[in-house]
């Protein structure tokens, strides 16, 4: 039977729960250790930016690849995509993971209060655990690898996952380099896209499993 999804195991989305949970706790504590480090990593990352304006400029055009309405668009025109091509599990994954993530971070912002960086590359008036700018991005590179594992070859997968994490990476950088973000407000984004995503794809291959049995 072909499968249009790869479906990963349960212990993911529940250990980046955890994870997520444990790191909310913390911040939310203003965990000393912890404002320590985010607030060293910050001013090394003040003190580089600086100096480097050009670069910043950048930083400020390419952070808005996953902004929340490109995220949105992408995330609607993939569902419809799919649907078209009648991948039911498909365009129900793409769906979900479009709609969840923008709510559950959007949720924790109101929920907790939690100030960015002050006088940052960029102004942001909302709190900021987690980074949703980094929950987008990287959702939106773990949905892309789930959706791709099951149509190609071992090389490809691994393509994907690089470029995957490279993204990621990319655009949480931008959220600390601009002082958009403390490092844990990326963190935090991370563990949320990477507890949600899966979440998604065992949902919408629900049907599949058990046909499978």
């Amino acid at each position: 039977m072909h499968r249009s999804l790869a479906r990963p195991p349960a212990a993911l989305p529940l250990a980046a729960l955890a994870a997520f949970g444990v790191l909310l706790g913390l911040v939310a504590a203003d965990w000393p250790p912890l404002v320590r480090w985010d607030s060293a990593v910050s001013a090394d990352l003040r003190a580089f930016g600086a100096v480097r304006p050009v670069l910043v400029d950048w930083l400020r055009a390419l952070t808005g690849l996953a902004a929340t309405i490109p995220y949105l668009a992408v995330g609607a025109a993939a569902t419809v995509l799919f649907a078209l091509r009648r991948d039911r599990r498909a365009a129900v994954f793409c769906a979900l993971v479009t709609a969840a993530v923008p709510i559950l971070w959007s949720v924790q912002h109101w929920a907790l209060h939690n100030p960015r960086p002050v006088d940052g590359f960029v102004v942001v008036t909302s709190s900021g655990f987690p980074s949703g700018h980094t929950s987008n991005a990287a959702a939106l590179a773990l949905g892309a690898v789930l959706l791709a594992w099951p149509r190609v070859g071992a090389g490809a997968r691994l393509a994907s996952c690089l470029a995957a994490a490279v993204f990621t990476g990319f655009i949480g950088f931008t959220r600390v380099a601009l002082l958009a973000h403390w490092p844990t407000d990326v963190l935090g984004g991370l563990l949320l896209a990477a507890a949600v995503v899966p979440v998604a794809a065992r949902i919408a291959t629900l049907g599949r499993a058990r046909v499978d049995r």
